[in-house]
Protein backbone atom coordinates (compact mmCIF):
# COMPACT_ATOMS: atom_id res chain seq x y z
CA UNK A 1 0.00 0.00 0.00
CA UNK A 2 2.86 2.33 -0.62
CA UNK A 3 5.48 3.63 1.78
CA UNK A 4 2.95 5.17 4.12
CA UNK A 5 1.07 1.89 4.76
CA UNK A 6 -2.37 3.44 4.72
CA UNK A 7 -4.93 2.04 7.12
CA UNK A 8 -7.81 0.64 5.06
CA UNK A 9 -11.11 0.68 6.98
CA UNK A 10 -14.25 -0.87 5.47
CA UNK A 11 -17.62 0.09 6.94
CA UNK A 12 -19.96 -2.89 6.72
CA UNK A 13 -23.50 -3.71 7.79
CA UNK A 14 -25.90 -6.55 7.06
CA UNK A 15 -28.87 -4.21 6.52
CA UNK A 16 -29.57 -0.73 5.25
CA UNK A 17 -30.45 2.26 7.36
CA UNK A 18 -27.68 1.87 9.92
CA UNK A 19 -26.01 5.21 9.21
CA UNK A 20 -23.08 3.51 7.46
CA UNK A 21 -22.65 6.05 4.66
CA UNK A 22 -23.20 8.98 7.02
CA UNK A 23 -20.51 7.56 9.28
CA UNK A 24 -18.08 6.92 6.41
CA UNK A 25 -18.46 10.46 5.08
CA UNK A 26 -18.23 12.28 8.38
CA UNK A 27 -15.43 10.08 9.73
CA UNK A 28 -13.38 10.71 6.59
CA UNK A 29 -13.94 14.45 6.96
CA UNK A 30 -13.00 14.37 10.65
CA UNK A 31 -9.78 12.46 9.95
CA UNK A 32 -8.85 14.80 7.10
CA UNK A 33 -9.50 17.87 9.22
CA UNK A 34 -7.01 16.44 11.72
CA UNK A 35 -4.48 16.61 8.89
CA UNK A 36 -4.62 12.89 8.06
CA UNK A 37 -4.34 12.29 4.31
CA UNK A 38 -7.55 10.39 3.59
CA UNK A 39 -9.48 9.04 0.62
CA UNK A 40 -13.17 8.12 0.87
CA UNK A 41 -14.13 5.31 -1.50
CA UNK A 42 -17.68 4.54 -2.64
CA UNK A 43 -18.03 0.80 -3.35
CA UNK A 44 -21.83 0.96 -3.25
CA UNK A 45 -23.40 0.43 -6.71
CA UNK A 46 -26.11 2.88 -5.62
CA UNK A 47 -23.49 5.62 -5.29
CA UNK A 48 -24.44 6.50 -1.72
CA UNK A 49 -21.56 8.93 -1.13
CA UNK A 50 -22.48 10.99 -4.18
CA UNK A 51 -26.13 10.96 -3.19
CA UNK A 52 -25.21 12.12 0.31
CA UNK A 53 -23.37 15.07 -1.24
CA UNK A 54 -26.35 15.88 -3.51
CA UNK A 55 -24.53 14.92 -6.69
CA UNK A 56 -26.54 13.75 -9.69
CA UNK A 57 -26.22 10.28 -11.19
CA UNK A 58 -23.97 11.40 -14.02
CA UNK A 59 -22.16 14.29 -12.35
CA UNK A 60 -18.98 12.47 -11.33
CA UNK A 61 -16.84 9.92 -13.08
CA UNK A 62 -15.30 7.43 -10.70
CA UNK A 63 -14.74 3.79 -9.89
CA UNK A 64 -17.10 2.56 -12.62
CA UNK A 65 -14.94 4.21 -15.28
CA UNK A 66 -11.78 2.75 -13.75
CA UNK A 67 -13.20 -0.77 -13.74
CA UNK A 68 -15.29 -0.77 -16.91
CA UNK A 69 -13.33 1.59 -19.16
CA UNK A 70 -9.78 1.46 -17.82
CA UNK A 71 -9.69 5.16 -16.92
CA UNK A 72 -6.64 6.09 -14.79
CA UNK A 73 -7.41 6.47 -11.11
CA UNK A 74 -5.91 9.95 -10.86
CA UNK A 75 -8.39 11.21 -13.46
CA UNK A 76 -11.46 10.32 -11.41
CA UNK A 77 -10.40 11.19 -7.87
CA UNK A 78 -12.25 14.25 -6.56
CA UNK A 79 -10.17 16.66 -4.50
CA UNK A 80 -12.38 18.23 -1.85
CA UNK A 81 -11.99 21.64 -0.24
CA UNK A 82 -10.42 19.90 2.74
CA UNK A 83 -6.82 19.63 1.48
CA UNK A 84 -6.22 16.21 3.04
CA UNK A 85 -9.42 14.61 1.69
CA UNK A 86 -10.12 13.08 -1.71
CA UNK A 87 -13.14 11.06 -2.83
CA UNK A 88 -13.34 8.14 -5.24
CA UNK A 89 -17.01 8.26 -6.30
CA UNK A 90 -18.92 5.35 -7.77
CA UNK A 91 -18.98 7.06 -11.17
CA UNK A 92 -21.52 6.83 -13.98
CA UNK A 93 -22.92 3.34 -13.69
CA UNK A 94 -25.83 2.23 -15.84
CA UNK A 95 -28.16 -0.11 -13.95
CA UNK A 96 -27.66 -2.79 -16.62
CA UNK A 97 -23.90 -2.78 -15.92
CA UNK A 98 -24.17 -3.39 -12.16
CA UNK A 99 -23.61 -7.15 -12.48
CA UNK A 100 -20.39 -6.72 -14.48
CA UNK A 101 -19.28 -3.98 -12.08
CA UNK A 102 -19.76 -6.30 -9.09
CA UNK A 103 -17.87 -9.10 -10.82
CA UNK A 104 -14.93 -6.79 -11.52
CA UNK A 105 -14.90 -5.59 -7.92
CA UNK A 106 -14.76 -9.22 -6.83
CA UNK A 107 -11.42 -9.72 -8.60
CA UNK A 108 -8.89 -10.06 -5.73
CA UNK A 109 -5.91 -8.97 -7.83
CA UNK A 110 -7.70 -5.96 -9.33
CA UNK A 111 -9.04 -4.82 -5.98
CA UNK A 112 -5.74 -5.30 -4.19
CA UNK A 113 -4.02 -3.17 -6.84
CA UNK A 114 -6.74 -0.50 -6.59
CA UNK A 115 -6.45 -0.31 -2.80
CA UNK A 116 -2.66 -0.17 -3.04
CA UNK A 117 -2.86 2.79 -5.44
CA UNK A 118 -5.35 4.58 -3.22
CA UNK A 119 -3.13 4.11 -0.20
CA UNK A 120 -0.03 5.64 -1.79
CA UNK A 121 0.89 8.79 0.09
CA UNK A 122 -2.17 8.57 2.33
CA UNK A 123 -2.83 7.53 5.90
CA UNK A 124 -6.44 6.37 5.63
CA UNK A 125 -8.60 4.69 3.00
CA UNK A 126 -12.22 4.74 4.18
CA UNK A 127 -14.43 2.32 2.21
CA UNK A 128 -18.20 2.67 2.19
CA UNK A 129 -19.49 -0.80 1.32
CA UNK A 130 -23.01 -1.53 0.10
CA UNK A 131 -25.50 -2.78 2.66
CA UNK A 132 -25.54 -6.56 2.95
CA UNK A 133 -22.85 -9.20 2.98
CA UNK A 134 -22.56 -9.94 -0.74
CA UNK A 135 -19.56 -10.16 -3.03
CA UNK A 136 -18.58 -6.48 -2.91
CA UNK A 137 -18.52 -6.39 0.89
CA UNK A 138 -16.61 -9.66 1.01
CA UNK A 139 -14.10 -8.36 -1.54
CA UNK A 140 -13.64 -5.12 0.38
CA UNK A 141 -12.99 -6.98 3.62
CA UNK A 142 -10.46 -9.21 1.86
CA UNK A 143 -8.49 -6.07 0.93
CA UNK A 144 -8.87 -4.16 4.21
CA UNK A 145 -6.92 -3.94 7.40
CA UNK A 146 -9.92 -3.09 9.56
CA UNK A 147 -13.69 -3.49 9.65
CA UNK A 148 -15.95 -0.96 11.35
CA UNK A 149 -19.55 -2.06 12.01
CA UNK A 150 -22.22 0.62 12.49
CA UNK A 151 -25.03 -0.82 14.63
CA UNK A 152 -28.34 1.00 14.62
CA UNK A 153 -29.79 1.08 18.14
CA UNK A 154 -32.92 -0.88 17.28
CA UNK A 155 -33.88 -4.55 17.79
CA UNK A 156 -33.66 -5.80 14.18
CA UNK A 157 -30.15 -4.42 13.73
CA UNK A 158 -29.09 -6.00 17.01
CA UNK A 159 -30.44 -9.40 15.90
CA UNK A 160 -28.55 -9.11 12.59
CA UNK A 161 -25.18 -7.99 13.90
CA UNK A 162 -24.07 -11.58 14.47
CA UNK A 163 -24.20 -12.14 10.70
CA UNK A 164 -21.71 -9.33 10.10
CA UNK A 165 -19.36 -10.53 12.81
CA UNK A 166 -19.52 -14.07 11.41
CA UNK A 167 -18.50 -12.87 7.94
CA UNK A 168 -15.67 -10.72 9.30
CA UNK A 169 -14.38 -13.69 11.30
CA UNK A 170 -14.62 -15.97 8.23
CA UNK A 171 -12.75 -13.53 5.97
CA UNK A 172 -10.06 -13.08 8.61
CA UNK A 173 -9.56 -16.85 8.94
CA UNK A 174 -9.92 -17.88 5.31
CA UNK A 175 -9.00 -14.93 3.09
CA UNK A 176 -7.26 -12.06 4.88
CA UNK A 177 -5.39 -12.82 8.11
CA UNK A 178 -4.50 -9.12 8.44
CA UNK A 179 -8.17 -8.11 8.83
CA UNK A 180 -9.19 -6.97 12.31
CA UNK A 181 -12.48 -5.87 13.78
CA UNK A 182 -11.92 -2.23 14.65
CA UNK A 183 -15.15 -2.05 16.58
CA UNK A 184 -18.93 -1.87 16.69
CA UNK A 185 -20.22 1.70 16.49
CA UNK A 186 -23.69 2.35 17.97
CA UNK A 187 -25.64 4.72 15.71
CA UNK A 188 -29.01 6.48 15.82
CA UNK A 189 -28.97 6.16 19.59
CA UNK A 190 -31.92 7.69 21.53
CA UNK A 191 -31.41 6.91 25.18
CA UNK A 192 -34.60 8.75 26.16
CA UNK A 193 -36.60 6.11 24.27
CA UNK A 194 -37.08 2.74 25.94
CA UNK A 195 -36.49 0.66 22.81
CA UNK A 196 -33.17 2.31 22.02
CA UNK A 197 -32.12 2.24 25.68
CA UNK A 198 -32.92 -1.47 25.96
CA UNK A 199 -30.94 -2.26 22.82
CA UNK A 200 -27.96 -0.31 24.11
CA UNK A 201 -28.18 -2.12 27.43
CA UNK A 202 -27.87 -5.43 25.57
CA UNK A 203 -25.08 -4.09 23.34
CA UNK A 204 -23.01 -2.91 26.30
CA UNK A 205 -23.63 -6.09 28.29
CA UNK A 206 -23.26 -8.77 25.64
CA UNK A 207 -21.12 -7.57 22.71
CA UNK A 208 -17.35 -7.31 22.69
CA UNK A 209 -15.59 -4.52 20.82
CA UNK A 210 -18.24 -1.83 21.23
CA UNK A 211 -16.72 1.62 20.78
CA UNK A 212 -16.95 4.21 23.54
CA UNK A 213 -18.25 6.70 20.97
CA UNK A 214 -21.92 6.50 19.98
CA UNK A 215 -23.67 8.49 17.27
CA UNK A 216 -27.06 9.87 18.35
CA UNK A 217 -30.13 10.26 16.21
CA UNK A 218 -30.42 13.96 15.45
CA UNK A 219 -32.11 16.42 13.15
CA UNK A 220 -28.68 17.74 12.13
CA UNK A 221 -28.07 14.62 10.03
CA UNK A 222 -31.30 15.02 8.09
CA UNK A 223 -30.55 18.68 7.53
CA UNK A 224 -27.00 17.96 6.40
CA UNK A 225 -28.30 15.33 3.96
CA UNK A 226 -30.81 17.80 2.60
CA UNK A 227 -28.01 20.32 2.01
CA UNK A 228 -25.62 17.70 0.62
CA UNK A 229 -22.99 18.46 3.26
CA UNK A 230 -21.02 16.73 6.00
CA UNK A 231 -22.63 17.62 9.31
CA UNK A 232 -19.68 19.77 10.38
CA UNK A 233 -19.95 21.93 7.25
CA UNK A 234 -23.40 23.37 7.94
CA UNK A 235 -23.65 27.08 8.67
CA UNK A 236 -24.58 28.50 12.05
CA UNK A 237 -23.58 27.07 15.39
CA UNK A 238 -21.70 23.78 15.21
CA UNK A 239 -24.17 21.00 16.04
CA UNK A 240 -23.13 18.58 18.80
CA UNK A 241 -23.46 15.72 16.28
CA UNK A 242 -20.40 17.08 14.45
CA UNK A 243 -18.37 16.86 17.63
CA UNK A 244 -19.20 13.13 17.85
CA UNK A 245 -17.20 12.47 14.69
CA UNK A 246 -14.21 14.36 16.04
CA UNK A 247 -14.39 12.09 19.09
CA UNK A 248 -14.86 9.05 16.86
CA UNK A 249 -11.80 9.96 14.77
CA UNK A 250 -9.76 10.25 17.96
CA UNK A 251 -10.96 6.86 19.21
CA UNK A 252 -10.33 5.21 15.82
CA UNK A 253 -6.76 6.49 15.75
CA UNK A 254 -6.14 5.34 19.30
CA UNK A 255 -7.53 1.86 18.60
CA UNK A 256 -5.48 1.44 15.44
CA UNK A 257 -2.35 2.53 17.30
CA UNK A 258 -3.06 -0.07 19.98
CA UNK A 259 -3.85 -2.84 17.47
CA UNK A 260 -0.75 -2.14 15.39
CA UNK A 261 1.60 -1.64 18.31
CA UNK A 262 2.19 2.01 17.44
CA UNK A 263 0.52 3.53 20.50
CA UNK A 264 2.23 6.71 21.54
CA UNK A 265 4.47 7.03 18.49
CA UNK A 266 2.57 10.01 17.09
CA UNK A 267 1.80 11.57 20.43
CA UNK A 268 5.17 12.33 21.99
CA UNK A 269 5.36 15.77 23.58
CA UNK A 270 8.19 18.11 24.37
CA UNK A 271 8.47 18.83 28.09
CA UNK A 272 7.27 22.34 28.98
CA UNK A 273 7.20 24.59 32.02
CA UNK A 274 3.95 26.12 33.23
CA UNK A 275 5.55 28.98 35.23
Amino acid sequence: MGATMAHVISLVSSKGGTGKTTTALNLAVALAERGRRTVLVDFDPQGSIGLSLAKGEGEWTGLAEVLLAGMPLDQVLVQTRVPALSILPRGRLDAVDVREYEILLNSPAKLADLVAQLGEGRQYVIVDCPSGLGIITRAALASSGFALVPLQAEPLALRAVGQVLRVIDHVQKQENPALRLLGILPTMVELRKDTSLNVMGTVWAELAGVLDTAIPRGEAFARASELGLPVSFMGGRTPPEARRFEILADEIERLIAELTGAAGEDHEKVQRQLV
